[in-house]
């Protein structure tokens, strides 16, 4: 599907999608619990559903009782034994170590991008800790089969955290008690949002700065009530439209989230965007917008973010971390450079691990999403203050995370 996005400026105030990452911990938490869990502020992006896919084979009973409140009754009885997640990463990780827990061979399969996403890391931890593992070369398809007996290990946790959250939650159910210790770990405040969830819903995890961990075995997790917050990640798309092409305040936020994406609130404030910070709300104001530096290795997803608001500043913004893109949807640091240079912005990738971004006059043109949602996001967020109409190809990938992002993007643009 293609979509045109027409110059102009933007006004108004959005709620954002809830956090996918929390919605999905959530629910794996509440599969893992006896007794009926309450989820509240879910929606439903293709990743969340993926997710639900996942807790329903593996037993819980999952009734919705309005738009975006479920009540899970959890406990593993698998339906099944093959767990679809689709193009989810985080849910690849996250049911691979649950599927353990089961004791008989549960198959994890995915489709598109994510056939090419390393699960090596992961795999190789799970044999390590007692569970019999086939997979594809480090990649989907795997097949697992448990128990899962706990014990002392190492895992390198540079290439992503989302290993370690599923091992997170796994391993409170494990046979024995567990220390873990995680080398070069990388986006610390996704890992603190797993303790923090497995802790409502009942369950201890020890840690040293994230680095090593210490997991009690036979915990049971208890039922909880959980109230998803709304997403950072979407929220800073929509910020740096308001700083970019007019004014956009963006409701249902937490500035005191564990959510490593509020860290686009620092990147706002160097730029030079206007911005002001409620208990609830923030408001993003177009200024003149200076270059900035930005370091976002450990929150990633903010890369097409900040490419928006780089691509408007006055000269050449430099943000670090790009090691941490290649494993995405697509090449994400190549995709943009690739995409803006379009449009008419200079990206430059010759240094290891930093991004540079000169800004400049967007002009019109016809751009490609990569089949990654974050990017078709960055390229629309750009588009409204571009010389022309920017279409772009293959848009409906924003379903993984924010299905009604064009919608709202309309509802924004001043007529």
């Amino acid at each position: 599907m293609d979509i045109t996005i027409p110059p102009g400026s933007v006004a108004g105030a959005l709620t954002p999608p809830c956090s996918k990452s929390y919605a999905q911990r959530a629910l794996a938490a509440s599969l893992l619990a006896e007794g009926e869990s309450t989820l509240h502020n879910i929606e439903f992006c293709d990743d969340t559903r993926s997710a639900l896919h996942c807790i329903r084979t593996l037993g819980a009973d999952v009734r919705q009782t309005d738009s975006d409140t479920l009540r899970i009754r959890g406990g593993l009885a698998p339906r099944g034994n093959r767990l679809h997640v689709g193009e989810s990463g985080l849910s690849a990780r996250l049911f691979t170590p649950l599927a353990a827990l089961v004791g008989e061979p549960m198959f994890i399969e995915g489709s598109g991008s994510l056939l090419r996403r390393p699960m090596r890391p992961l795999t190789e931890a799970l044999e390590r800790l007692g569970v019999s593992v086939r997979d594809n070369d480090g990649r989907l398809p795997v097949e697992v089969q448990g128990p899962l007996e706990g014990g002392e290990l190492e895992i390198d946790g540079s290439l992503s955290s989302q290993f370690v959250t599923g091992l997170l939650l796994a391993l409170p159910l494990a046979r024995h008690d567990t220390t873990l210790h995680v080398h070069h770990a990388v986006s610390k405040p996704y890992l603190a949002m797993t303790v923090s969830t497995a802790a409502r819903f009942g369950v201890e995890i020890s840690h040293n700065d994230f680095e090593e961990f210490f997991i009690e075995g036979g915990q049971r997790y208890r039922p909880a009530e959980f109230h998803i917050e709304g997403d950072w990640s979407a929220a800073a798309m929509l910020l740096a439209i308001g700083a970019t092409a007019g004014e956009v305040r963006v409701e249902n936020l937490s500035t005191l989230s564990q959510q490593a994406d509020t860290a686009v609130l620092t990147a706002l404030v160097r730029s030079g965007a206007g911005l002001i910070d409620e208990s609830t709300a923030v408001t993003a104001a177009r200024r003149q917008l200076r270059a900035f530096e930005f370091d976002a290795t450990d929150c990633p997803d903010l890369f097409p973010a900040l490419a928006v608001l780089a691509s408007a500043a006055d000269g050449v913004s430099v943000i670090r971390g790009t090691s941490r893109l290649e494993h995405k949807e697509c090449h994400r640091a190549e995709a943009l450079r690739e995409e803006y240079g379009r449009l008419g912005i200079e990206i430059d990738l010759e240094t290891e691990d930093i991004m540079r971004i000169r800004g400049g006059a967007v002009h019109g043109g016809r751009v490609s999403s990569h089949g990654d949602h974050r990017i078709a996001m960055s390229l629309a967020a750009r588009a409204p203050r571009a010389g022309g109409e920017v279409t772009i190809e293959g848009a409906e990938c924003v379903s993984k995370s924010y299905p009604l992002f064009f919608e709202e993007l309309e509802r924004l643009r001043v007529k």
